[in-house]
Protein backbone atom coordinates (compact mmCIF):
# COMPACT_ATOMS: atom_id res chain seq x y z
CA UNK A 1 0.00 0.00 0.00
CA UNK A 2 1.01 3.81 -0.70
CA UNK A 3 -0.08 6.84 1.25
CA UNK A 4 -2.84 8.92 0.58
CA UNK A 5 -1.47 12.21 0.84
CA UNK A 6 -4.03 15.25 2.36
CA UNK A 7 -3.17 18.75 1.48
CA UNK A 8 -1.15 18.65 4.57
CA UNK A 9 0.21 15.32 4.67
CA UNK A 10 4.58 15.32 4.76
CA UNK A 11 5.99 13.11 2.15
CA UNK A 12 6.66 9.85 3.58
CA UNK A 13 9.93 8.83 3.05
CA UNK A 14 11.20 7.59 -0.25
CA UNK A 15 12.57 4.34 1.12
CA UNK A 16 8.95 3.27 1.56
CA UNK A 17 8.22 3.84 -2.46
CA UNK A 18 7.77 0.48 -4.00
CA UNK A 19 9.65 -1.72 -6.03
CA UNK A 20 6.41 -2.15 -8.32
CA UNK A 21 5.78 0.25 -9.86
CA UNK A 22 9.62 0.99 -9.39
CA UNK A 23 9.70 4.28 -7.03
CA UNK A 24 5.74 4.74 -6.41
CA UNK A 25 5.83 6.53 -2.99
CA UNK A 26 2.24 8.31 -2.56
CA UNK A 27 -0.77 9.62 -4.13
CA UNK A 28 -3.12 12.63 -3.78
CA UNK A 29 -2.81 16.22 -2.56
CA UNK A 30 -1.94 19.14 -4.81
CA UNK A 31 0.24 20.60 -7.33
CA UNK A 32 0.83 23.39 -5.58
CA UNK A 33 4.07 25.58 -5.92
CA UNK A 34 4.58 24.99 -2.54
CA UNK A 35 4.00 21.05 -2.17
CA UNK A 36 6.12 20.37 -5.80
CA UNK A 37 9.01 22.47 -4.33
CA UNK A 38 8.98 20.30 -1.24
CA UNK A 39 8.75 17.42 -3.52
CA UNK A 40 12.15 17.64 -5.82
CA UNK A 41 13.79 18.75 -2.83
CA UNK A 42 13.30 15.10 -1.42
CA UNK A 43 13.78 13.51 -5.00
CA UNK A 44 10.14 13.20 -5.42
CA UNK A 45 8.19 14.47 -8.51
CA UNK A 46 4.49 13.20 -9.57
CA UNK A 47 3.33 11.96 -12.72
CA UNK A 48 0.37 10.53 -13.35
CA UNK A 49 -2.29 10.55 -16.28
CA UNK A 50 -5.51 12.78 -16.70
CA UNK A 51 -8.30 11.57 -15.16
CA UNK A 52 -6.43 10.06 -12.49
CA UNK A 53 -4.79 10.86 -8.55
CA UNK A 54 -1.71 12.67 -8.00
CA UNK A 55 1.16 10.03 -7.90
CA UNK A 56 4.05 10.78 -6.39
CA UNK A 57 7.35 8.79 -7.83
CA UNK A 58 10.87 8.38 -6.79
CA UNK A 59 12.30 5.33 -8.46
CA UNK A 60 15.35 3.45 -7.40
CA UNK A 61 17.35 3.45 -9.63
CA UNK A 62 17.47 7.22 -10.63
CA UNK A 63 19.57 8.55 -14.12
CA UNK A 64 21.32 11.55 -13.96
CA UNK A 65 23.61 13.71 -15.70
CA UNK A 66 26.62 15.46 -14.29
CA UNK A 67 27.30 18.14 -16.27
CA UNK A 68 31.03 17.48 -16.94
CA UNK A 69 30.03 14.16 -17.91
CA UNK A 70 27.78 15.58 -20.81
CA UNK A 71 29.00 13.53 -24.13
CA UNK A 72 29.34 15.56 -27.38
CA UNK A 73 29.28 13.24 -30.44
CA UNK A 74 31.18 14.20 -33.90
CA UNK A 75 27.97 14.51 -35.23
CA UNK A 76 26.77 17.00 -32.46
CA UNK A 77 29.25 18.69 -32.43
CA UNK A 78 29.02 19.70 -36.01
CA UNK A 79 25.69 20.50 -35.44
CA UNK A 80 26.47 23.17 -32.97
CA UNK A 81 29.32 24.47 -34.40
CA UNK A 82 26.72 25.10 -37.43
CA UNK A 83 25.27 27.84 -35.34
CA UNK A 84 21.84 27.97 -37.75
CA UNK A 85 19.66 28.18 -34.65
CA UNK A 86 19.17 30.45 -31.24
CA UNK A 87 19.17 29.34 -28.36
CA UNK A 88 16.17 30.97 -25.88
CA UNK A 89 15.92 30.82 -22.16
CA UNK A 90 12.72 31.38 -20.85
CA UNK A 91 10.88 32.85 -23.66
CA UNK A 92 8.63 29.99 -24.33
CA UNK A 93 8.29 27.94 -21.45
CA UNK A 94 4.64 27.19 -22.17
CA UNK A 95 5.18 26.81 -25.83
CA UNK A 96 7.88 24.18 -24.45
CA UNK A 97 5.28 22.14 -22.08
CA UNK A 98 2.92 21.88 -25.35
CA UNK A 99 5.47 20.41 -27.49
CA UNK A 100 6.53 18.35 -24.89
CA UNK A 101 2.76 17.26 -24.57
CA UNK A 102 1.88 16.31 -28.25
CA UNK A 103 0.67 12.84 -28.59
CA UNK A 104 3.97 10.91 -30.74
CA UNK A 105 4.09 8.09 -33.37
CA UNK A 106 6.38 6.46 -29.51
CA UNK A 107 4.21 6.91 -27.16
CA UNK A 108 0.20 6.16 -26.33
CA UNK A 109 -0.58 9.63 -24.65
CA UNK A 110 0.70 12.33 -22.19
CA UNK A 111 1.15 12.68 -18.40
CA UNK A 112 1.74 16.66 -19.43
CA UNK A 113 -2.10 17.33 -18.47
CA UNK A 114 -3.87 21.09 -18.05
CA UNK A 115 -3.63 20.81 -14.39
CA UNK A 116 0.36 19.75 -14.75
CA UNK A 117 1.30 22.70 -17.19
CA UNK A 118 -0.87 25.30 -15.27
CA UNK A 119 1.15 24.24 -12.50
CA UNK A 120 4.22 23.99 -13.99
CA UNK A 121 3.78 27.25 -15.54
CA UNK A 122 2.91 28.72 -11.47
CA UNK A 123 6.59 27.67 -10.41
CA UNK A 124 8.07 29.48 -13.88
CA UNK A 125 6.18 33.05 -12.84
CA UNK A 126 7.88 32.57 -9.58
CA UNK A 127 11.45 31.45 -11.27
CA UNK A 128 11.82 28.28 -10.12
CA UNK A 129 11.19 26.33 -13.34
CA UNK A 130 13.11 26.98 -16.55
CA UNK A 131 12.57 26.22 -20.61
CA UNK A 132 15.45 25.92 -22.79
CA UNK A 133 14.56 26.26 -26.38
CA UNK A 134 16.48 25.92 -29.90
CA UNK A 135 14.34 28.09 -32.71
CA UNK A 136 15.70 27.48 -36.17
CA UNK A 137 14.14 30.13 -38.48
CA UNK A 138 12.13 31.48 -35.53
CA UNK A 139 10.59 28.52 -35.21
CA UNK A 140 10.39 26.85 -31.99
CA UNK A 141 12.46 23.36 -33.39
CA UNK A 142 12.64 21.87 -30.01
CA UNK A 143 13.82 22.49 -26.23
CA UNK A 144 13.48 20.58 -22.49
CA UNK A 145 11.96 22.26 -19.09
CA UNK A 146 12.50 21.43 -15.53
CA UNK A 147 13.14 22.99 -12.02
CA UNK A 148 16.03 24.63 -10.17
CA UNK A 149 16.69 24.12 -6.61
CA UNK A 150 19.57 25.15 -5.40
CA UNK A 151 22.67 23.15 -7.33
CA UNK A 152 20.45 20.65 -8.74
CA UNK A 153 18.22 20.97 -12.19
CA UNK A 154 15.02 18.65 -11.82
CA UNK A 155 14.81 17.73 -16.03
CA UNK A 156 11.13 17.22 -16.68
CA UNK A 157 10.53 16.62 -20.59
CA UNK A 158 11.91 17.50 -24.03
CA UNK A 159 10.91 17.29 -27.74
CA UNK A 160 12.37 18.04 -30.79
CA UNK A 161 10.45 18.44 -34.19
CA UNK A 162 14.18 19.13 -36.12
CA UNK A 163 16.88 16.05 -35.65
CA UNK A 164 19.23 17.16 -33.09
CA UNK A 165 16.43 20.28 -31.77
CA UNK A 166 16.50 18.27 -28.07
CA UNK A 167 19.89 17.60 -27.83
CA UNK A 168 21.51 21.04 -29.25
CA UNK A 169 19.33 22.90 -26.04
CA UNK A 170 20.64 19.96 -23.76
CA UNK A 171 24.05 21.27 -24.34
CA UNK A 172 22.69 24.63 -23.53
CA UNK A 173 21.35 23.66 -20.56
CA UNK A 174 24.40 21.78 -19.56
CA UNK A 175 26.75 25.06 -20.33
CA UNK A 176 24.43 26.86 -18.28
CA UNK A 177 24.30 24.55 -15.49
CA UNK A 178 28.65 24.90 -15.46
CA UNK A 179 27.92 28.74 -15.63
CA UNK A 180 25.62 28.79 -12.42
CA UNK A 181 27.27 26.01 -10.27
CA UNK A 182 24.79 23.56 -11.02
CA UNK A 183 26.28 20.12 -10.27
CA UNK A 184 23.20 17.59 -10.78
CA UNK A 185 20.72 17.21 -13.70
CA UNK A 186 18.15 14.72 -12.78
CA UNK A 187 17.17 13.20 -15.79
CA UNK A 188 14.31 10.53 -13.29
CA UNK A 189 14.08 7.33 -15.18
CA UNK A 190 17.18 5.41 -17.96
CA UNK A 191 16.23 5.91 -21.26
CA UNK A 192 19.20 4.89 -23.85
CA UNK A 193 18.92 8.23 -25.18
CA UNK A 194 20.12 9.90 -22.57
CA UNK A 195 22.92 7.13 -21.38
CA UNK A 196 24.09 7.96 -24.76
CA UNK A 197 24.66 11.11 -23.70
CA UNK A 198 26.51 10.54 -20.90
CA UNK A 199 23.59 10.30 -18.15
CA UNK A 200 24.21 7.15 -15.84
CA UNK A 201 22.00 5.33 -13.21
CA UNK A 202 23.04 5.54 -9.53
CA UNK A 203 21.23 4.12 -6.49
CA UNK A 204 18.28 5.64 -4.98
CA UNK A 205 20.60 6.23 -1.53
CA UNK A 206 23.12 8.25 -3.49
CA UNK A 207 20.66 10.23 -5.26
CA UNK A 208 19.48 11.52 -1.44
CA UNK A 209 22.96 12.15 -0.98
CA UNK A 210 23.54 13.80 -3.43
CA UNK A 211 20.04 16.15 -2.68
CA UNK A 212 21.13 16.61 0.88
CA UNK A 213 24.63 17.60 -0.74
CA UNK A 214 23.92 20.42 -2.97
CA UNK A 215 20.17 21.20 -2.65
CA UNK A 216 20.31 23.88 0.33
CA UNK A 217 22.83 26.30 -1.82
CA UNK A 218 21.63 29.64 -1.90
CA UNK A 219 20.68 30.22 -5.51
CA UNK A 220 19.23 33.08 -7.44
CA UNK A 221 15.59 32.77 -8.33
CA UNK A 222 13.83 34.57 -11.55
CA UNK A 223 14.16 34.31 -15.08
CA UNK A 224 16.97 32.84 -17.25
CA UNK A 225 15.98 34.82 -20.30
CA UNK A 226 18.85 37.07 -21.78
CA UNK A 227 21.22 33.75 -20.76
CA UNK A 228 22.02 32.53 -23.63
CA UNK A 229 24.52 35.24 -25.50
CA UNK A 230 26.98 34.18 -22.77
CA UNK A 231 26.00 30.27 -22.66
CA UNK A 232 26.64 30.15 -26.42
CA UNK A 233 28.81 32.47 -26.89
CA UNK A 234 31.72 29.81 -25.61
CA UNK A 235 30.51 26.15 -27.52
CA UNK A 236 33.12 25.05 -29.46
Amino acid sequence: MIAWLEKESPFPPVEAALRNPDGLLAAGADLSPERLLAAYRRGIFPWYSDGDPILWWSPDPRMVLIPEEFKISRSLAKTLRNKAYQIRFDTGFDQVMCSCAQVRPDRLGTWISAEMREAYNRLHRLGHAHSVETWIDERLAGGLYGVAIGRVFFGESMFADIRDASKIALAALVRQCLHRGIRLIDCQMHTGHLASLGARDIARSEFSRLLAELIDYRCSTGSWAGAAHGIMAAKT
